[in-house]
C-alpha cells in the first residue's frame, strides 16, 4: 500500500494521561516518518474490547484506506496472538490483538482475505515487553505496513478463519414488538441498539413522529432530539444508521436502569 503519504489510524483504551499514545505514535514516526497518523479514540473504557470493536467498525468508514491500529489488549502477555489482516475492500489492513477487537470492523470491509500472526516478527522492538505489547509489536509493524510490507513480510501466514469472532447479540421480532439490546453507550447516556432501521419500521409499523413505548415508558419515534422537549424519550436513526434511544438532555441509559446486553423491548403503544 505504498503512497506518498499512507495513513495510519489509532485507536486504544490508553487514555491520554500517561504517555503511552505519545510513545506509540513516536514509535511509527521513526519507523514510517512520511505516515499520516489519525487517532480515532483513546478513550475506550479500559479493557472493554467489544466496544472498542463496535467503535472501530463504526469509525473506519470515514477514515481513508490505510492501516489501522487497534490496541485493547486485556489479556497482554497472555496466550492471545498478536495479528495483522488484510480485509476484502479498499486493501485495508488491521493490526492488533486477536481477542475480538478487530472482527466486527475486518466484517464491515468484506471479511479477512488475509492474516498474519505475530508473535514471531522480526520486526517486533526487542526486548518485547510483557505488558506494552502496543510499541512493542503493534506500532511498529503498523508502520512497516505502512512503508509499503505485506502481510507475509510481518508474520507468519494464519487461517482467517482462526481469527477470534466478536459475539454479538442480535435483534429479534416477537409479535407486535422488536426486543433489540442495549450493545453500548456513550458518554450523554444515548443507548446504541442491535437494531436497523428497517426491523423497526417493518417489525412494529411505526412511523416518523408517532408514539412508542420503549420498556413501557412512553416515547417518540423521532428524527433528532431537537424534535421533543427536554425529558423526553425517542428512539431514533443514530449517525452512524442504526437504532438508539435517548433522553434529549438527560440519560436514557440511566432513566431505563439499563446494563450492556440489557433488553430494549420496543413497540407501538
Amino acid at each position: 500500500m505504498p503512497t506518498d503519504q499512507p495513513t495510519v489510524t489509532f485507536l486504544s483504551d490508553y487514555g491520554l494521561h500517561d504517555e503511552f499514545v505519545g510513545v506509540c505514535h513516536a514509535v511509527i514516526a521513526r519507523i514510517a516518518p512520511q505516515a499520516r497518523i489519525i487517532d480515532l479514540t483513546h478513550g475506550i473504557p479500559s479493557y472493554d474490547v467489544r466496544l472498542g470493536a463496535i467503535t472501530l467498525q463504526r469509525a473506519l468508514p470515514y477514515a481513508p484506506p490505510g492501516v489501522h491500529l487497534a490496541v485493547v489488549d486485556p489479556e497482554v502477555g497472555g496466550r492471545r496472538r498478536p495479528i495483522a489482516l488484510r480485509v476484502a475492500e479498499d486493501d485495508r489492513m488491521l493490526v492488533g490483538p486477536d481477542n475480538g477487537l478487530l472482527w466486527l470492523a475486518a466484517q464491515r470491509f468484506g471479511g479477512i482475505v488475509e492474516a498474519a500472526d505475530l508473535s514471531r516478527s522480526a520486526y517486533r522492538l526487542e526486548p518485547v515487553s510483557a505488558t506494552f505489547h502496543g510499541r512493542d509489536i503493534f506500532a511498529p509493524i503498523a508502520a512497516r505496513l505502512a512503508t509499503g510490507l505485506d502481510l507475509h513480510d510481518v508474520g507468519e501466514p494464519l487461517d482467517p478463519d482462526d481469527v477470534t469472532i466478536q459475539a454479538m447479540p442480535l435483534a429479534e421480532v416477537e409479535a407486535d414488538e422488536v426486543v433489540a439490546h442495549a450493545i453500548a453507550f456513550d458518554r450523554f447516556g444515548n443507548v446504541m441498539l442491535d437494531l436497523e432501521h428497517e426491523e423497526l419500521t417493518m417489525g412494529v409499523g411505526l412511523k416518523l413522529g408517532e408514539p412508542v413505548e420503549i420498556n413501557g415508558e412512553r416515547g417518540v419515534y423521532a428524527s433528532t432530539f431537537a424534535d421533543v422537549d427536554p425529558g423526553t424519550l425517542i428512539v431514533y436513526e443514530d449517525a452512524n444508521r442504526a437504532m438508539a434511544v435517548a433522553v434529549n438532555r438527560a440519560s436514557a441509559r440511566e432513566r431505563l436502569g439499563l446494563a450492556v446486553d440489557g433488553p430494549v423491548r420496543i413497540r407501538r403503544p
